[in-house]
């Protein structure tokens, strides 16, 4: 066992407790690069320790009274089969190309990190202030229930597939449809996330791409830090970590498409982290010059 896989399992995890997100997304791409685990392997055993964490994180949220219980049904319903999908589909690629799915799923992973990193930034820099009228709990009519499906089937897919982003895509619809409030979008994205990741980790074992020795060296690290992210969701702000872990997401995404040999310009490499980092200057000079006034009121 790798000590190393302790700590990066309590970082994971404490940023799963406080934001909802980073599980997959972070744990499976640093299993790839990091430690050398084999694409495949790597995707189910992040999906099983992720089930276990994530079943902490809901009973806590849970017991602070932060998850909407009927929407997580809902978005079940939709997800738990397409994740079972997303695993018989995997098995059925393996079949088909053999020792060359490695790359494929490289690349798949490397496409829902994008996508998923730039929702998070798109989440944590612009969708702040966009959604009026939050609330934490809503009668559920058959319009949200329908949503809630849809929703939970597309996002299970791609969880089954590549195990990331369980905790980011689901969040983002559950504040710009829903409308909840950070705490229940956070507590309802991680109840349900158990239910999911369960589905999807039993496919996984019976497909025999499970780790135990591996996930059992994560969950050691892992178990703790989502306990004390899930106490820590409910009191501080997270927005920085929502960016911090954006910013990682992308630039995790550029190394794995390089690993499964795909050519990226040196223009998107090099440009892709520059504009990122220009946009998040712009944005911490905006905040800056809108308290400015605010701060020197005898200033004419």
């Amino acid at each position: 066992m790798d000590p190393l896989l302790i700590p990066f399992g309590f970082g994971v995890g404490f940023l799963i407790g406080m934001t909802g997100m980073g599980g997959g997304s972070l744990m499976t791409p640093l299993l790839i690069l990091v430690f050398g685990t084999a694409p495949v392997t790597a995707v189910g055993s992040d999906i099983t320790y992720a089930a276990a964490t994530k079943t902490v994180g809901g009973w806590r949220h849970l017991r602070l009274r932060t998850v909407n219980l009927g929407l997580s049904f809902w978005l079940a319903i939709g997800s738990v089969p397409a994740a079972i999908a997303g695993v018989w589909l995997i098995e059925w690629l393996h079949d088909r190309y053999g020792s060359d799915l490695d790359n494929i799923v490289l690349t798949m992973l490397a496409i829902a990190l994008v996508v998923v990193g730039g929702v998070v930034l798109i989440r944590a820099l612009f969708m702040r202030k966009a959604v009026n009228g939050e609330r934490e709990a809503f009668e559920l009519t058959r319009r949200h229930k329908v949503a809630a499906v849809a929703i939970g089937a597309s996002t299970g897919l791609v969880i089954g597939l590549t195990s990331a982003g369980s905790g980011t895509l689901i969040a983002v619809f559950l504040i710009a449809y829903y409308r909840l409030v950070p705490r229940n979008v956070v507590g309802t994205d991680v109840f349900h996330a158990a239910i999911l990741l369960w589905a999807a980790a039993v496919a996984h074992v019976v497909a025999g791409n499970v780790d135990f020795g591996l996930v059992a060296a994560i969950l050691l690290g892992s178990l703790p830090g989502v306990w004390i992210g899930s106490h820590v969701s409910v009191r501080l702000p997270s927005g920085f970590l929502r960016v911090a872990l954006g910013t990682v997401m992308i630039a995790a995404s550029l190394a794995l498409f390089d690993k499964a040999g795909v050519e990226l310009p040196l223009a998107a490499i090099i440009g892709v982290p520059a504009v990122l980092a220009a946009a998040l200057g712009l944005r911490a000079l905006g905040r800056t010059r809108a308290v400015r006034p605010a701060s020197s009121p005898g200033k004419p």
